[in-house]
């Protein structure tokens, strides 16, 4: 006799499995498929929270494009011209219906920390000039008969659009051997993530079958219908007793309840759980505390990721970043080119950022003006000068205020000469 997939011999009134036919646990959410698909990886609250605070980083700090003189001095492009307006592309809006921050955005969320990959198309003037980036969706790259990369974009009906290098811009989390194919962080990690997601499976259809875990039932059954009866009968009197707060029921005689896995305890659901949120943060080279995970922070260690962050992890993104832009919108022989701001994380830290803009003016290294341009205030008359500590006077007047006539006189005296 068959009973859910399962042999059932009456004789013995026992239920006997192969080791090779783990099917019937799947309904119950017991058995995975050892991997994900994005989609699954993307109902881990660690890995959703990873990806939202990291393209949140990136897309919402500023993003300048300066021009280096030939004193060495450099001067941020102003968006007045069609020359100039890549400043005004790259930090405010890509084309007309899309943000800076809503591209950069997207470029982290659905491309580079998921897919592994996203491009941008660069439309260009008659001149040469940038004027809007466009994101090409399902864009793949290979080799040409050239040896040259180029990126297909699917369209529909089979046909494809081909871009060439030097006009998308291509961010990429990591590529394979072949220098080519991106690697997706989501599926190539996606055996780790899925522990987390199954975990999360059980525990919900747990909760959903009114905390009644799976179970067979062993006993001398006449048919198959009898025994399929058996179990739903025996499921409804268990979530009705446990409704009523009842905390036992009775069973048939010579018929026996048996648990088909391991209880929560057992499998160390929270334990897994803790471990699936490092596991996502070493993925993504965040700290925990950014996952929300404080079970080992304290004030100097959760100070220190902070700084980790910035470091090791926002540093490379933007650095690969500015790489890109400054080769695909400027050229290789170009004094023009694109920065982020990272003083821009320090936007909701208001002392710090005031006591360290204190410091820069009083030690002659930035001009009050510059400070407030960062804050969006308007220029003040003498604040475009650098000023030093002792009185805080203009860095070319330090000194000046002394009156000489009074002061020591250090200069040795003629017979200290004679000697």
């Amino acid at each position: 006799m068959r009973f859910l997939g399962l042999d059932i011999t009456k004789r013995s009134s026992t239920i006997t499995q192969s080791l090779g036919d783990i099917s019937i646990l799947r309904p119950f959410g017991l058995v995975g498929d050892g991997s994900i698909s994005i989609e699954q990886a993307m109902q881990v609250p660690a890995v959703w929270d990873a990806i939202n605070f990291l393209s949140g980083t990136i897309a919402g700090m500023p993003l300048h494009v300066f021009d280096k003189t030939q004193k060495g001095e450099r001067k941020r492009v102003k968006s007045k011209t069609r020359i100039a307006g890549v400043g005004e592309l790259l930090n405010k809006n890509v084309n007309d219906v899309c943000s800076s921050f809503q591209w950069r955005y997207d470029m982290f969320s659905t491309g580079v920390l998921t897919e592994g990959r996203f491009v941008t198309y660069i439309e260009r003037d008659i001149a040469g000039n940038s004027i809007n980036l466009f994101p090409v969706i399902g864009a793949t790259c290979e080799i040409n008969n050239n040896g040259r990369k180029v990126y297909k974009q699917p369209l529909k009906g089979g046909k494809y659009k081909i871009y060439d290098a030097s006009d998308v811009i291509d961010i990429t989390f990591m590529l394979k051997k072949d220098l080519v194919t991106a690697r997706s962080p989501l599926k190539t990690c996606s055996t780790a993530i899925a522990k987390a997601f199954h975990a999360n499976k059980y525990g919900a259809k747990l909760f959903e079958n009114d905390g009644l875990p799976p179970f067979y039932v062993e006993g001398p059954f006449a048919s198959q219908d009898a025994a399929k009866r058996a179990s739903v009968n025996i499921a409804k009197v268990a979530k009705d007793a446990a409704a009523s707060g009842q905390g036992s029921f009775a069973v048939p005689s010579g018929h026996t309840i048996h648990q088909l896995t391991s209880d929560p305890n057992s499998l160390q659901m929270i334990e897994t759980q803790a471990h699936a949120v490092l596991e996502v943060a070493r993925i993504y080279q965040l700290p925990p505390t950014f996952l929300q995970d404080l079970s080992n922070g304290t004030f100097s260690n959760t100070e220190q990721q902070d700084l980790q962050l910035v470091k090791h992890t926002v540093k490379r993104w933007c650095e690969q970043i500015e790489g890109e832009l400054n080769l695909k919108l400027f050229g290789r022989n170009t004094n023009r080119y694109a920065e982020f701001n990272l003083d821009g994380l320090m936007r909701g830290d208001f002392m710090s950022t005031m006591q360290g803009n204190a410091v820069g003016i009083q030690s002659g290294q930035i001009m009050p003006n510059e400070t407030r341009a960062k804050r969006n205030l308007p220029e003040v008359e003498g604040g475009s000068q650098l000023f030093i500590q002792g009185a805080t006077v203009p860095i070319d007047k330090a000194g000046q205020g002394i009156d000489t006539k009074e002061s020591i006189d250090f200069t040795p005296k003629e017979k200290d000469d004679e000697k």
